[in-house]
């Protein structure tokens, strides 16, 4: 592991770690890199990242203040949300209708008749090809689905047309890029990757998005609440 996401994990480690009441702060950057014994460049590595995924706030002139709020709620985040926007662009490779196979119409509670729109966009990150996404929509839900709104945000797309988003259920899986792939990323065929399935759910139960990314440079990290109820659960034999 390097040294930067080192002190970015034990960093929020320790925010997790203790909960004594009232606003916290962390220590000074000279002081944190003594601490670790790394470069203060690297501490500002670790904090910027700390930032990005709102526990922390730098306040100039006042110090690192942890984002409480933050801290009493389950924390997940990956290398994609974890970037700001300016940071990540989108290509369309291509967007077409057709009719839906058979989950697909059990998925989005369509009929064999009701089309969906099916198109690929790539994901770059800083300017290099990270993700081959593959998505279907309902149709009759977005009608005018176009380039512009594929090679920006898809959520913030739905959220415009006024539907509110109620959840994610998302999968994992190890993989290998192909041949077709890897010419996509521009990359050698055979390097591990990230297979992740998304459906999105609209508030009141209904599909808007299912999609399949393959994801080159993947990482995720969870902070959540200890469960004693699915442990015990585990521990009690199945079955009569």
């Amino acid at each position: 592991m390097k040294k930067k996401e080192f002190v970015t994990q034990d960093l929020l480690s320790k925010i997790y770690q203790h909960a004594s009441p009232g606003p916290r702060k962390l220590p000074p950057e000279r002081q944190l890199a003594e601490e670790y014994g790394v470069s203060r460049f690297t501490i500002r590595q670790a904090l910027e990242k700390l930032v990005s995924i709102g526990v922390v706030t730098i306040i100039q002139g006042s110090g690192v203040w942890i984002n409480e709020q933050a801290r009493n709620s389950p924390l997940v985040y990956n290398s994609i949300t974890e970037k700001h926007f300016d940071r990540i662009a989108f290509r369309l490779i291509s967007l077409h209708k057709k009719l839906p196979d058979r989950d697909e119409q059990q998925v989005f509670g369509l009929n064999e008749n009701e089309f969906i729109w099916q198109f690929c966009r790539l994901r770059l990150v800083d300017n290099r090809k990270v993700q081959i996404e593959t998505s279907r929509m309902p149709v009759k839900d977005f009608p005018d689905l176009n380039q512009k709104a594929i090679e920006s945000s898809l959520q913030q797309y739905v959220l415009s047309k006024g539907y509110r988003i109620s959840h994610l259920l998302t999968s994992y899986q190890a993989v290998v890029i192909n041949k077709e792939q890897a010419q996509l990323l521009e990359c050698k065929k055979g390097l591990p990757a990230m297979q992740i399935r998304n459906r999105g759910i609209l508030e009141g139960g209904r599909v808007f998005e299912i999609s399949d990314i393959v994801d080159i440079d993947y990482s995720c990290t969870y902070v959540i609440p200890f469960n004693h109820d699915n442990l015990a659960r585990r521990r009690v034999p199945q079955g009569v």
